[in-house]
């Protein structure tokens, strides 16, 4: 999910993280002839606070050791806002709707550690409004808070798109039926393949749409493997597809598949008459797309998404999501 206006980031971490410069507003000055670069209790609960993003109980440990050191309520709020939002728990956000209009007049921003302006606290009041519609169903009021948020704070566009693309994926999805008669090639070869083969006699099919000039794809492809092999033994068949055809992008595909031949994975090219990531509205990679064997699209997104698993859980019960793999190391 894109970030939401947050201070610097620690360490690499996905999530927000908090300076010592901005830690003293809420904390206050460092005593007299306290070293300064050294954080004081507060100052470091409030860092562990906006940085934890550990399992729920780990949070709710960091939360309650700053409110005993005087953290302030909208602090706390802001922390555990930010720590939904990176953890794409949008039932969770829904329910702290009535802390956010609770405190909707109460803002000041010199006692905000992310929020520089009040038309940013408020815009993500009406985002928060906009997830609680969207949990019931209610798109017109999804629509009328969403719009809101907008016009309040356009800087944090990015972060309210997210929800709408979403939206607009799903229905778009609900009209899609996969007609399995389709035939792709391979990545190394030109004998088609027709996609009921594949299919068989699985619960599902998982396309994974990926490119070897992706970033993303290249960091993650441990993790793909991980999950390729886990959905092989509870049913779910996986294509692997790549959709561009520029000669280049496919000898470089080649290449980079090769390694992870073993996969229990077919490594198909998207056909160039009636694509399927054209039907299925894929703009960027990697992209997972679950498809039940009566062609009906089952979840659109990325791979990381939690709604994906949720599908994946609903078609294979008994699937476990593998450990992430470490992200490789740059320096």
């Amino acid at each position: 999910m894109p970030p939401f206006l947050r201070l610097p980031r620690l360490g690499g971490l996905a999530c927000a993280a908090v300076t010592l410069a901005a830690v003293t507003l809420a904390a206050g000055p460092p005593k007299t002839g306290e070293p300064s670069d050294q954080p004081t209790p507060r100052e470091a609960a409030v860092e562990r606070l906006f940085s934890e993003r550990g399992e729920p109980a780990v949070f709710d440990k960091a939360v309650a050791d700053a409110r005993s050191l005087g953290i302030t309520p909208q602090v706390l709020l802001e922390a555990r806002f930010l720590y939904h939002v990176d953890r794409q728990d949008d039932a969770a956000l829904a329910a702290m709707l009535p802390e956010f209009l609770a405190r909707r007049d109460q803002f000041e921003t010199t006692d905000s550690q992310i929020f520089a302006q009040r038309e940013d606290w408020l815009a993500v009041t009406e985002y928060v409004q906009a997830i609680a519609s969207l949990q019931q169903n209610d798109r017109d009021a999804f629509k009328r808070h969403i719009t809101e948020a907008f016009w309040l704070s356009p800087r944090q566009g990015a972060a309210f798109a997210t929800h709408i693309e979403r939206m607009r994926t799903a229905d778009a999805m609900s009209k899609v039926r996969i007609d399995f008669t389709t035939k792709l090639r391979p990545l190394a070869g030109e004998a088609e393949t027709e996609l009921a083969a594949l299919l068989h006699d699985r619960k599902a099919l998982a396309f994974h749409f990926w490119s070897p000039w992706s970033r993303e794809c290249e960091e993650f492809t441990a993790d793909f493997a991980a999950t390729v092999r886990a959905l092989d033994k509870n049913g779910i068949a996986v294509v692997s597809l790549l959709a561009e055809d520029d000669p280049r992008v496919i000898e470089d595909a080649r290449t980079f598949a090769k390694p992870w031949q073993d996969l229990p994975c077919h490594w198909l090219r998207d056909s160039a008459n009636k694509p399927l990531n054209v039907l299925l509205r894929v703009q960027s990679v990697p992209v997972m797309v679950l498809v039940s064997p009566a062609g009906r699209v089952l979840f659109n997104g990325h791979p990381a998404d939690p709604d994906c698993w949720q599908a994946l859980q609903q078609v294979a019960p008994r699937l476990e999501r593998p450990p992430l793999a470490a992200p490789p190391d740059d320096h």
